[in-house]
């Protein structure tokens, strides 16, 4: 045990990471048909542009370039004035057109970076090399022996965003994609539900020895994973087994691994290409975009504010905790809500700090709970419980005026009748009367 941390500890990670997310737009990348293909009939949402037939020209989904931008925009990238997409040429059975149209030296966004925590709980700068607008590829299905191909996910439209080879544990990739997560829903130009497979992670992983600062002259690609936990997983499982074939003095090859979770290893896909096999070039059936500064300006101010920003707003404007703040930034529903609430509480002298403990103590469930509520319930419990005597027994004889059957049944001997009783004083205390001390007041005053 102790021998292997110390080899482990020769080594350390070089990683990169290549999110892709798929756009909520109507339609697809390059062609009228729907994008909204999750769940629906295989092959439905087609067209010969996204299936590749001859002669069929495609043309560029504006708000998807739109969308591609203010990604671009939120991880602090350069905005091209020229951009071009290309041709990327390769073969597999769920590409139509035996090419992917994708963006390789003229990226829409260039240059990012993005904040996250490490291991240590210390921020590190993540850059971003770009974010890039391409369409997706169709979705294969293996059954037994056969493998089925369903097209109503080809050409939807896909963003990549790839990072340099900054991250050195798996924690700072972790909170990098949860960030990405996060800003995707907040902009509001996708789901990045990574289990409809909205977003899909692949990370780039080799290993150096400790004090190395040259790359290493391999990496391994680990493709498609669809889960927080399984990129984790395949992350430090691959770290492992690099480590220990170079302790035996193997050599890595470069290749793409996919991850097994039912045997908790990675598994080898296929030997990994460079740029050059997949001989790119121009796709002369789109025109070239140009970018206006002041069009980059207007997508900017219609960005809506990002959970880091939100949440330092909160801190300063509201007087929470960071901890607080971070939690109710989770989400831009729970942030809207937090502040309905705030407004709300403001009319009724609630402050903020206790309606966000009230939130965050209650786990309250905002599709169930109006922000009005919430008041309602902070104040009740700042009234406290009714327990004076003579407060009860005032309440109690209006119930008893109030419900003259309830008296009748128990008067006969009805003793549940009673129970009518103490729900009608309930109702008249908005549920703050001591119920152990009512009880023996309603019995005193029926039986006088």
């Amino acid at each position: 045990m102790e021998k292997g941390k110390t080899k482990a500890m020769n080594y350390e990670p070089v990683m990169g990471l290549e999110v892709h997310v798929e756009l909520n737009t109507k339609s697809k990348m390059f062609c009228k048909c729907s994008a909204d293909y999750f769940g629906k009939e295989p092959n439905t949402h087609t067209c010969p542009v996204c299936l590749g037939l001859p002669g069929a020209l495609p043309y560029i989904n504006k708000e998807a370039i739109e969308d591609c931008i203010k990604i671009g925009l939120a991880l602090n990238c350069s905005i091209s004035e020229v951009s071009r997409f290309e041709r990327k040429n390769y073969f597999y059975p769920d590409l139509p057109k035996g090419y992917q149209i994708s963006q390789y030296r003229w990226p829409l966004c260039v240059g990012g970076r993005l904040q996250v925590t490490d291991n240590s709980g210390q921020e590190v700068t993540i850059r971003i090399n770009r974010a890039h607008q391409e369409e997706d590829t169709g979705k294969l299905t293996h059954r037994g022996n056969e493998t089925l191909i369903d097209f109503n996910r080809s050409g939807v439209p896909l963003v990549e965003i790839v990072t340099e080879p900054d991250f050195k544990d798996v924690e700072s990739v972790r909170d990098y994609a949860k960030k990405l997560q996060q800003i995707f829903r907040y902009l509001g130009v996708s789901n990045a539900d990574m289990e409809r497979g909205d977003m899909r992670l692949e990370a780039n992983v080799s290993v150096r020895p400790v004090g190395q600062t040259e790359l290493p002259n391999y990496r391994v690609e680990l493709k498609n994973i669809n889960s927080f936990r399984f990129m984790v997983a395949a992350i430090e499982y691959e770290i492992k087994r690099q480590i220990a074939a170079l302790e035996k003095g193997g050599k890595i090859s470069q290749e793409t691994r996919g991850w097994n979770d039912d045997k908790k290893c990675t598994f080898l896909q296929r030997s990994k290409e460079e740029a050059h096999d997949y001989r790119y070039f121009p796709e002369p059936d789109l025109p070239e975009l140009q970018i206006k500064p002041d069009e980059v300006g207007k997508i900017r101010e219609s960005l809506s504010e990002l959970p880091w920003d939100k949440q330092k707003r909160f801190v300063r404007e509201y007087k929470l905790t960071e901890a607080q703040a971070k939690i109710l930034s989770e989400s831009k529903e729970l942030a809207n809500y937090f502040e309905q609430a705030v407004k709300h509480g403001k009319e009724h002298g609630v402050e903020a700090v206790q309606i966000a403990n009230h939130i965050i103590n209650k786990k309250i469930n905002i599709e169930e709970i109006l922000p009005t509520q919430i008041i309602e319930e902070i104040k009740g419990k700042k009234v406290g419980i009714v327990a004076d005597e003579g407060e009860l027994e005032k309440l109690a004889e209006q119930s008893i005026s109030e419900n003259p059957k309830a008296v009748a049944d128990y008067k006969s001997g009805k003793e549940a009748a009673l129970q009518v009783l103490i729900g009608g004083v309930m109702k008249l205390s908005k549920g703050k009367a001591d119920s152990a001390k009512l009880k023996p007041i309603l019995e005193k005053l029926l039986k006088g």
